[in-house]
């Protein structure tokens, strides 16, 4: 596999500094143009800010892209319709042919821990999709398998939560709450499903995943509530009637959540959007407290 560290990573892995994965989906197909470069932009920002390194991944022609500089991070904002979207079982196809794509989770938590990165940031994973317990994202698989740490705002809200979790725990995923003991409702902070597992401090949950790791397991979700500031409440209306224009336009697969997302945003007139820029930073604030923790560990 032919991978390409930008300056900016072979600088931090050179001295050993901590890195943070990022996805590229979320600029490619998960936010309009330009809040998409804008978000882009403010998660690698912060990851600095934090004291660690971001690394965007992307797959630009067949190369692993380690860190995008500027032109091909506005590139995949601007033109997300020119990079496809890959999980993690869709990479060979678009390394052997020569294709450039946007990873999603479970891409790019395989990539990154590939790479030796052990902290990724997101938005929310994917899950068992409402109506149809056999749907369910790889996302959950890949993090079952993968050692890493993905920092997200639980599952995604136009999901079945209560079957996501079961099957998290089915897979043997280590789900913490990080300073909550419910799993996140993405825009909101609260599901009413109890975690059995939280923390108060990044350097708890660091030392709780090297243990983890020690003893052969995969990946851990640590599960990290939206701001109070930030949360939309009273969806599920809004999310049941997408769900129905998604079934009668007979929208599946990967097509589904983009839509989805959609329909939300122009329902809340923009609010769902706000919600997710809002819900990532605090993620990605979190994956670099954690990057440094599990790199001093």
């Amino acid at each position: 596999m032919k991978l390409i560290e930008s300056e900016e990573v072979a600088a931090a892995r050179a001295e050993g500094r901590p890195l943070v994965a990022l996805e590229s989906t979320l600029v490619a197909h998960g936010l309009p143009w330009p809040d998409n470069l804008a978000v882009a932009r403010e998660l690698e920002a912060t990851v600095r800010a934090g004291g660690a390194t971001p690394a965007t991944i992307a797959i630009v022609q067949g190369v692993v892209q380690l860190g995008l500089d500027e032109p091909v991070l506005e590139r995949l904002a601007r033109d997300g319709s020119a990079f496809a979207k890959a999980g993690a079982t869709d990479l060979a196809v678009h390394l052997a042919r020569g294709t450039s794509a946007a990873t999603t989770v479970s891409a790019t938590a395989v990539l990154a821990a590939r790479a030796g990165i052990r902290v990724f940031a997101t938005g929310g994973i994917g899950g068992v999709h409402r109506g149809e317990a056999s749907d369910v994202s790889h996302d959950l698989v890949a993090l079952a398998r993968t050692p890493i740490i993905v920092v997200s705002a639980g599952a995604k809200a136009i999901l079945d939560l209560p079957r996501t979790l079961e099957m998290l725990e089915t897979l043997g995923v280590l789900v913490i709450g990080y300073r909550t003991s419910e799993l996140p409702a993405f825009y909101a902070r609260s599901s009413g499903l109890a975690l059995e597992h939280r923390v108060e401090t990044a350097e708890q949950l660091a030392t709780i995943a090297r243990r983890h790791w020690e003893l052969g397991g995969g990946g851990v979700l640590a599960c990290n509530p939206i701001p109070a500031h930030a949360e939309v409440v009273g969806l599920e209306p809004v999310i049941a009637a997408a769900l129905a224009e998604a079934t009668a336009g007979t929208i599946t697969g990967k097509r589904l959540t983009p839509f989805l997302l959609a329909r939300l945003a122009r329902a809340t007139a923009g609010a769902s959007i706000v919600a997710n820029r809002a819900l990532a930073v605090n993620n990605a604030e979190l994956a670099a407290a954690l990057a440094i923790a599990v790199t001093d560990g």
